[in-house]
């Protein structure tokens, strides 16, 4: 026969209440852990929303003032190019197109041509250039005030100038050795008497002599109203090339 131990029994069964407990207890802990990490999850994109939003906020004045910056920049790119050329066009160089046949067969009617402005800045033009200077202060009349000549340096400051009868240019009585003219020249003009030109002065020539009009009808050109020096002939384009190896 069995003795049955209650005392025994009884703590068995206070065990097994205790595991139960123990157990429910664990379950209850993964059961907030899950609810509070669900909690967590909606709060947290609440944040990053507030915070995108609050960052899209101030953006906004950040892009109006990006804008007005970039409009500045394109306002003073645009000035800062019209003064550059500005710039060249007063001190550097020019276009200008030839009008007229004084310079043929060098230079045709309608050649294009950029000017350099600057080299006589730092030296004195030098003989047989071909020089630009306005109408308005060469003293020749019946053309439009803005309309430039172009004619070639003869005759240099301080030098003795004279054309003979059979169209030869002597320079201080030495006879001038050059092939720039087309044909003999018909009219020496005021030249067929010796012209003794100033310390600033130049004697200068079309090379189409019988259809130029240049010093021997308007005298001596003064250094002060020399534009500059024809440099380039940019057109026609077959015609490309330095002025100064026209031949």
């Amino acid at each position: 026969m069995k003795v049955i131990d209650f005392n025994e029994e009884e703590q068995l069964i206070k065990k097994d209440i205790e595991r139960a407990r123990a157990n429910m207890k664990d379950v209850e802990d993964l059961s907030d852990f899950g609810s509070t990490k669900e909690k967590k999850t909606p709060e947290k994109k609440t944040s990053d929303s507030k915070k995108k939003m609050k960052k899209e906020e101030e953006e906004e004045p950040l892009t109006s003032k990006a804008i007005i910056k970039e409009v500045i920049s394109v306002i003073l790119n645009v000035l800062i190019c019209f003064l550059v050329v500005f710039l060249i066009t007063q001190f550097v160089g020019q276009r200008t197109v030839v009008s007229g046949r004084s310079m043929e067969d060098t230079l045709q009617d309608r050649d294009n041509l950029i000017v350099d402005k600057i080299s006589y800045r730092f030296h004195d033009p030098n003989r047989f250039d071909v020089i630009i200077f306005p109408h308005d202060e060469s003293g020749i009349g019946g053309e439009e005030k803005d309309t430039f000549y172009i004619k070639r340096v003869i005759g240099l400051p301080g030098e003795t100038v004279r054309i003979d009868g059979s169209g030869n240019i002597y320079i201080n009585d030495i006879l001038l050795e050059e092939t720039y003219g087309t044909e003999v020249m018909a009219n020496p003009g005021m030249a067929s008497n010796e012209m003794i030109l100033g310390p600033d002065e130049y004697f200068v020539l079309g090379d189409n002599r019988n259809n130029s009009t240049d010093s021997r009808m308007i005298g001596p050109i003064n250094r002060d109203i020399i534009v500059g020096k024809a440099w380039l002939r940019v057109y026609p384009f077959k015609s490309f090339g330095l002025v100064d190896n026209i031949e």
